[in-house]
């Protein structure tokens, strides 16, 4: 898994509406050989309608979600969509899964949360089985049984209507804790890091090993893919840089879920920074967001970013290059991408 690192264009959340430039920066990302465009969604925007929009601007470049959330969608739906924008896009669709956290699976889908590993399972099973094609697709899972059992009894098993550009399109799962990690590994063509330190990768070549050694893993170390997202930004003040970033860093660690099920905060956590976070948590739960923020250390954002100087982050690239990551999910402005493209295209 390791060598060259390729690029992705990750266009983020939107923040009360779409993002300012976005389409110039799709379209620049596109010129400069990126590899791939991403979208994201969380309670507000959705991941498929901006792809589509955007990736209409587009010819070669790959057209990524990261993430579609399952609870979101019936497994159906989603292969529906994936199958939809791939023919339109000519088989240029990656979809990323995830099962997002508690909150907004049962506070904003009103979908239970519990036990989603085993729903991942499932829910990438029906896909599958619906991208083949091979015949009327049924599932006698639990989490979502085809047809419902306890309808009116008139539902029976449907093949789709269309056939699929590609019957195989590549799911790559977004996944931070060990057993997810190895699913993803076992299940999937990628995997989608949010929190990733080239320098700390141990636990995560463990995981996905794990994964990957399974007899009926799909991948193998060698043509697993890995989609890290990282913060890149190229400065001569790194300090005040990662000022920027640490407000985000706060609300992931410190404000995400409930202080005792984040699941972002275990990743620092396993880094060693276990009584820093303790401290964000305990800030930011209490209302005192600033100071949370400023208690992000910045030995662990420097171990989680590509900050500073052009030259700095060329260095700091050789640990990403040596890493399990094959590509590289940024996000800025047209000359950021240009100067992404120099340091690791060219």
């Amino acid at each position: 898994m390791a060598g060259e690192l390729k690029l992705g264009l990750n266009t983020g959340y939107w923040a009360g509406g779409p993002p300012p430039g976005a389409l110039e920066m799709v379209r620049e990302a596109e010129r400069l050989g990126f590899d791939s465009i991403w979208t994201a969604e969380a309670y507000g925007s959705d991941a498929l309608m901006p792809l589509a929009w955007w990736g209409s601007q587009t010819t070669t470049i790959k057209l990524g979600t990261a993430i579609v959330q399952i609870s979101a969608r019936t497994p159906a739906a989603t292969a529906m969509a994936a199958m939809t924008l791939d023919h339109l896009s000519q088989g240029r669709v990656i979809l990323g899964l995830g099962a997002s956290g508690p909150q907004v699976v049962e506070g904003w889908y009103g979908q239970p949360f519990a036990k989603p590993l085993a729903r991942t399972r499932e829910y990438i099973k029906i896909l599958r089985e619906i991208w083949a094609r091979e015949g009327p697709v049924t599932n006698d899972g639990p989490h979502y049984p085809l047809p419902l059992p306890d309808g009116t009894g008139l539902g029976k098993p449907l093949k789709s209507s269309i056939h699929p550009l590609r019957n195989d399109i590549p799911i790559y799962l977004a996944a931070e804790g060990p057993k997810n990690i190895a699913l993803a590994g076992e299940l999937c063509d990628g995997w989608l890091a949010l929190f990733y330190s080239p320098h700390e990768d141990s636990y995560y070549r463990e995981a996905l090993t794990e994964g990957l050694n399974n007899s009926d893993a799909r991948q193998t170390a060698e043509t697993f893919e890995v989609a890290a997202t990282v913060p890149l930004i190229i400065t001569d003040d790194t300090e005040q840089a990662m000022n920027w970033v640490r407000p985000m860093y706060a609300l992931y660690f410190g404000g995400m879920g409930a202080k005792g099920t984040n699941f972002h905060a275990n990743v620092p956590i396993r880094m060693g920074y276990e009584r820093e976070v303790e401290r964000i948590q305990e800030l930011y739960l209490s209302g005192r967001k600033d100071e949370a923020a400023a208690a992000v250390p910045s030995e662990l954002i420097d171990q989680l970013t590509l900050i500073g100087s052009k030259e700095k982050i060329a260095h700091d690239l050789d640990a990403w290059r040596e890493s399990i990551v094959t590509t590289l999910l940024i996000a800025g402005d047209p000359q950021t991408l240009r100067t992404a493209a120099e340091l690791m295209l060219s």
